[in-house]
């Protein structure tokens, strides 16, 4: 397999897995993919920053009636091809830098899939586990009234993140609702399906990274009745990729959680194994052979999707992948330098904003099913699904083909291109 070449990274820059923040690598990746294309200056300069981002202080009633000022942040990157669209983050380490960073990926996220949506990300700084569920319920509606004044079906549109779930956009939706005076569910989207959430939604990320290994592995000629593949996590996004895979003939041969992997060579029983939303860390539980989750990256597979967590394959640890095929199904789990080498090595990377943009795009179906009040099965959600994830892979194959570049610039490049058009159709006003 050859990934193509492209521009060489800056080497006297700063080493990006010590010091590179999420905004840097994005502002990166956006320089990267806009030295590929004739684009006007000031269109790029224009996108390195957010449109706008909110700080909140949002007070939080302990259980034991304590008052705890928390801070919160909603950044709204680009809206110039639709309203706002991301996640709002439960964790520890939020922070206004990652939230800008991030909601640049959903800006060409969204672009890939050629979606009427821009880009944002916020978030409390809170370690969820540290709250109970009704101090869960209050956070997350005195969050939606600091928020109510830039969000909207309309505007800026939502969804779970870490540390968030459907029950958590359940409560920001009542809460917008009531203050509206009306029951709006379009204002967020990963809802319970009994209130206008959308059928499929939860499994969409890892439906699309299946379909996305399926396509890969045709491009390069690989089997799929032949195909070996690792997957790192074996959460939501992991154990949906992992048994529709299986189901489709791949060998699945090693899945992991935090406590480590399974590893059987012949291929696992996936549909026996417990996903984390089914039972917690259970997946070594039963394991004859178990492996740490490293190993499980150095596995000789064909494909290797990691899906857990970001900054797993690195500058330490590149060298030493042995797949041949390298699906990100978590969001950034290569960083830059590990990309560098990997493609040096002719190790093709399927990047993330292609890869799991299936939440995005089905949260997009289930902002058209809020907002014409239809609701679309469980069966069509699937079809359309299918079908706006090969369209897009086949216009990031075009990129690719085309050019020499790796698929992560052509990803980007699609992306760029499309934001850009749209920035110099609209102008700038005054």
């Amino acid at each position: 397999m050859s990934s193509g070449t492209s521009s060489p990274p800056d080497e006297t820059a700063a080493d990006p897995e010590t010091s590179e923040t999420a905004l840097e690598t994005a502002r990166r990746q956006l320089e990267h993919a806009a030295a590929e294309l004739d684009l006007d200056p000031n269109v790029v300069e224009r996108l390195r920053h957010p449109t706008r981002v909110q700080r909140v202080s949002v007070p939080l009633r302990r259980d034991d009636g304590s008052v705890e000022v928390l801070t919160g942040y909603r950044a709204q990157h680009d809206d110039a091809r639709g309203p706002f669209k991301g996640g709002l983050r439960f964790h520890p380490h939020v922070s206004e830098e990652e939230c800008v960073g991030l909601a640049m990926w959903m800006t060409w996220k969204t672009a890939v899939m050629d979606l009427p949506l821009g880009g944002a990300k916020g978030g409390i700084v809170v370690n969820p586990k540290t709250l109970s569920p009704t101090e869960r319920e209050r956070l997350t509606r005195r969050f939606a009234e600091e928020l109510r004044d830039i969000v909207g079906p309309n505007t800026d549109i939502p969804a779970p993140d870490m540390g968030t779930d459907p029950q958590t956009m359940a409560w920001f939706m009542d809460a917008y609702s009531v203050q509206q005076g009306e029951t709006t569910p379009g204002v967020v989207t990963g809802k319970p399906p009994e209130i206008g959430g959308s059928y499929g939604r939860e499994a969409a990320p890892g439906r699309s990274v299946a379909i996305i290994v399926r396509e890969a592995c045709r491009y390069y000629d690989k089997p799929m009745d032949d195909l070996s593949v690792a997957i790192q996590g074996f959460g939501s996004v992991g154990a949906n990729a992992a048994r529709l895979l299986d189901s489709w003939g791949a060998d699945v041969v090693a899945v992991s959680d935090v406590n480590g992997a399974v590893h059987d060579p012949s291929g696992l029983p996936v549909d026996e194994i417990p996903s984390h939303d089914e039972e917690p860390e259970a997946v070594t539980e039963n394991a004859e052979t178990v492996i740490a989750n490293d190993e499980l990256l150095e596995l000789d597979v064909d494909v290797l999707a990691p899906c857990a967590i970001g900054n797993v394959i690195t500058g330490q640890n590149a060298g030493a992948v042995r797949a041949d095929l390298v699906v990100e199904g978590a969001n950034g789990p290569v960083t830059f330098a590990a990309d560098s080498i990997l493609e040096q090595r002719g190790v093709p990377v399927i990047p993330d904003i292609l890869a799991n943009a299936g939440g995005v795009t089905v949260s997009y179906f289930e902002w058209l099913q809020d907002i014409n009040r239809r609701k679309w099965s469980r069966e069509r959600v699937n079809e359309e699904l299918e079908n706006e994830m090969v369209t897009a892979w086949n216009a990031v194959r075009e990129e690719y083909d085309e050019r020499d570049v790796s698929w992560r610039t052509a990803a980007y490049i699609l992306a760029l291109s499309r934001v850009a058009k749209a920035h110099e159709l609209r102008g700038l006003w005054p």
